[in-house]
This record gives structure tokens, sequence and C-alpha cells, in this order.
């Protein structure tokens, strides 16, 4: 099993694909649109791509992928604890740090901890967290940290001076599994689908979402996205409990299908155990 991931090594995307495979069967890409065209011609056998944060929300890039450019299904979901974690060379101290580089995002994440421990500490951009390891664990200058993942440490051969430094520890990134085909029934499955409504009038919307609530449906994520077509105009995606093979989940299809201009099923695939990552997030997890 061959597994893409969006590069380079040592990002949270990477710990999801391992998720999915050995140190073996990874292949970097550098972009999300690279990844679905190497599963759809053979370079990798799926691709594991992030479509939601916690804090963030949606990835408005995979979404329109899914809506727009392809028919690979997902076969899976994944979800990925965001641990940040202060990355310098061997033998630096916490008070000569004088520059901390890493991804944009993470900056904001670790905002209370860089505050408190670090402040008036200059913030350096890079294009990935790894890439900021990298440059720190490979470099020459003893006043540069880094703030990256534990896998980018251990990669490049980075020291964690500091772990868990990310404000909200419940931060999450959920990623999903692209393949030709999705999962079989498993009996804790959920089911991703895209529709759009056929005229744009009062209770148009509720109609179709009162489709699911008659069969006892219940739906896990309702969201909209442009159509890229005329102002005013959206596709709606929802997340909903069980697998499209399901005799009540393939009946309301049935009829949302007749009621929509279009319905697009991305896939059905095991349910993740979210309820046990939760409690795992509740107490200080250790570095071994």
């Amino acid at each position: 099993m061959t597994t893409a991931f969006l590069g380079p090594r040592g990002t949270f995307s990477e710990e999801a694909a391992l998720l999915r495979t050995d140190d073996e069967g990874l292949v970097p890409f550098a972009s999300f649109p690279a990844l679905v065209s190497a599963v759809e011609t053979g370079l990798a056998d799926e691709a594991v791509l992030p479509i939601e944060n916690s804090l963030e929300g949606p990835v408005s890039t995979t979404l329109d992928l899914l809506i727009h450019e392809t028919a690979l299904r997902i076969r899976g979901e994944l979800v990925v604890p965001v641990r940040h974690f202060l990355i310098t060379r061997p033998g630096v101290k916490l008070e000569e740090i004088r520059v901390v580089t890493s991804h944009p995002q993470p900056f904001g994440q670790c905002r209370r901890f860089l505050d408190r421990c670090l402040p008036g500490v200059e913030q350096v951009a890079a294009l990935s967290t790894s890439g900021a390891v990298r440059e720190v664990a490979e470099g020459t200058e003893n006043d540069r940290a880094a703030i990256g993942t534990r896998r980018a440490a251990e990669l490049y051969g980075g020291v964690i001076l500091a772990r868990d430094i990310q404000d909200a520890r419940q931060n999450v990134t959920r990623f999903v599994v692209l393949a030709p085909e999705d999962a079989p029934p498993t009996g804790d499955d959920k089911t991703s689908l895209a529709f759009r409504i056929r005229e744009n009038v009062p209770g148009a919307l509720h109609a179709i979402l009162s489709e699911f609530a008659a069969e006892n449906i219940q739906l896990t994520k309702i969201e909209s996205r442009p159509t890229k077509g005329r102002l005013g105009d959206y596709v709606f995606l929802i997340d909903l409990e069980g697998h499209r093979e399901d005799e009540r989940i393939a009946r309301v299809l049935d009829r949302v299908t007749a009621a929509s201009s279009m319905v697009k099923i991305f896939g059905s695939y095991p349910r993740f155990p979210l309820e046990s990552l939760r409690e795992s997030l509740e107490t200080p997890q250790p570095l071994d």
C-alpha cells in the first residue's frame, strides 16, 4: 500500500499518512491537486488530505477538489491532534533564543506560550513547519528555534525544548483518505455527500433536510460552498451517520436525488473513534 501525502516530511499530513502505511509506503507531493492526480494515475494507492481543523474550520481546497475535480471516493477518515513543539539545535537554552520560525498558522495557535515564555522574540514565517525545523536543526545559529512536530525533530536532528506549546489542547485536524473506491459497510460508518437544490425558494433546503429527519438519520456536519458559478448559488455538503448501502440510507438518498439538481456521494467509510481521542487529549501527552 502506498499513501500520498502533502510534503515535505515531518508535517501533520505525514503523521496522518503514517496511520495508513509504514515509512516505505509514503509518497510526498507538493500540492493537493497533485495528491489527487497521483491516485487517479496509479502513482499511489490512496491519498491523505486535510479536510477540516477544529479551530480554523473547513479546508476549502480539499472540498473544491471533491466537488468539482475528481471521482475519487473517501475510503477513510483520520483525526490527528495538533501538538506543537519548540525545537532547537542541541545545547540551545531558552534565554538564548532571539528568533522563532514556523509556518504562519502555529504562531497564532501558540500565542500564549510565545507571549509568556518568549516575549519580544522575532517571528519569521516559513513555507512549512518541517522546513522551519530542518533549517534550525541543520543550521549553525544558536539563537533560533522552530515550532514544529515531534516527527520533524526526529527526522532532522532537532532537540525538543518545550512540548505541547499550543494554546488549545483539543485542537485537531481531520483528514480524509481518497481512493478509487470507498469502504464496505462495517456497522459504524459515515457517508459524505454534496447536493444542490433545484430552485432557490423558501423551504427548498428544509425539504431536503427533512428527508433525513424522517428516516431518523443523524447529520454530523452541514456546510456550503460556492458553485463557482453565479453569485448566490451554493453546493451543500453533509456528513451523516451510516453507510450508503444501508437500506434506510439508500432509501433517503434516492429521495434526495429526486429532489435535487445535483447529488454527488463522496463515499462511505468507517467512523473515526473520536470519543477515545478526546479522552486522551484531556491529559498531557508524553514525549515518547
